[in-house]
């Protein structure tokens, strides 16, 4: 079989949205038009976001005027996920009592129960979404609740979440605060965890699914969950840096700087002797204790990015250690920060 692009070899993209598809109200370079070429060519596109604030609607909406035609059902949020798991702990019709916006109220409505906002209306369970309105009295509802002794789902435990003007406080930091005040765990349906992905694949009935985020800690590990295959676009929270050490929940089967790299043909990642690596023109070999590169050089440093995470990761496994090395001689892996460095990564 030729080799071909990845939008042609998987069915479905599972794409993460804030840090890959868009940052707050602006779309993320080259993500427009990439995203257009891939659904013409058939691949099919689907929105999936630990972000539990909006609506699918809502989030539609934002897509299309962003120039990236969506329709509500080409949306899957953590609210949808999470109401999921609350209405197979509690009596349909039950009154859930909701922490967030919008878009949680909606799927728990969706799922055949009352959504209200005050434990005194005697909810069943309590679900906790991020929303920008979340504040104090919110969080004191939702601490009394737990500590009665409420089942309660989060939405996602995402600790920040890319804006237009950084990084600020995400869901995990509002569910953080109902954690301390009562001692009590939540159960948790979105990203990584397998309420997503079930979620995900009931809604979209993908069959050959490519997950495609900015996050370690939950699109890729979500994948790995998943069982499925991941790219990992450099646009959001994830850094170069943060990859030759990872564990192996961490690993992306493919990376590349943006959403145009669903659109290459990934060149093969072959293994060499004495540990060393190539991908697309470039080799990377290991010699005491250390990464290194070769002369040849290839047109895409991601790449040789993943030639160089391949030569760690091996190196780390073959030691016990699933990644937990140092980059500078701290660990088993072998130390890698020059080699990423002439990567000009």
């Amino acid at each position: 079989m030729p080799e071909q692009p990845l939008h042609r070899i998987y069915d479905t993209a599972l794409l993460d949205l804030d840090g890959v598809v868009y940052a707050g109200p602006q779309a993320i370079e080259h993500a427009v038009e990439s995203l257009a070429e891939a659904r013409e060519a058939g691949m099919r596109l689907a929105y999936v976001t630990n972000n539990a604030s909006r609506t699918p609607k809502a989030v539609a909406a934002h897509l299309s005027e962003l120039g990236v035609p969506a329709e509500p059902e080409d949306v899957i949020t953590s609210a949808q996920a999470a109401a999921r798991v609350v209405a197979g702990k509690v009596p349909e019709g039950s009154k859930v009592l909701v922490i967030g916006g919008e878009g949680l109220v909606e799927a728990v409505r969706e799922r055949g129960l009352e959504p209200v906002r005050s434990l005194d209306d005697d909810p069943a369970a309590v679900v906790q979404g991020y929303d920008a309105t979340v504040g104090w009295q919110q969080l004191a509802e939702a601490s009394y609740a737990v500590a009665k002794g409420l089942p309660w789902v989060a939405s996602n435990t995402d600790l920040t979440i890319p804006t237009a003007r950084g990084t600020a406080p995400g869901n995990g930091t509002l569910v953080a605060a109902v954690r301390t005040a009562t001692g009590v765990e939540p159960e948790v349906a979105g990203k990584p965890l397998p309420p997503m992905h079930r979620e995900t694949i009931l809604r979209t009935g993908a069959k050959h699914p490519l997950v495609v985020g900015d996050r370690l800690d939950t699109d890729i590990e979500g994948a790995f969950n998943g069982g499925v295959d991941s790219l990992l676009v450099f646009t959001g929270i994830s850094r170069p840096e943060d990859l030759p050490e990872a564990p192996a929940k961490y690993r992306p089967t493919y990376l590349a700087a943006d959403l145009r790299g669903l659109l290459r043909v990934q060149p093969e990642l072959v293994a060499g002797d004495g540990g060393a690596y190539s991908c697309g023109g470039w080799t990377v070999t290991v010699a005491d204790g250390a990464l290194s590169l070769g002369e040849a050089r290839g047109e895409d440093p991601y790449d040789g990015l993943r030639a160089l995470c391949a030569a760690a990761w091996a190196a780390a496994d073959a030691d016990g250690t699933d990644g937990g090395g140092g980059a500078n001689g701290g660990g088993t892996t072998p130390k890698w920060r020059d080699a990423l460095a002439a990567l000009g990564l």
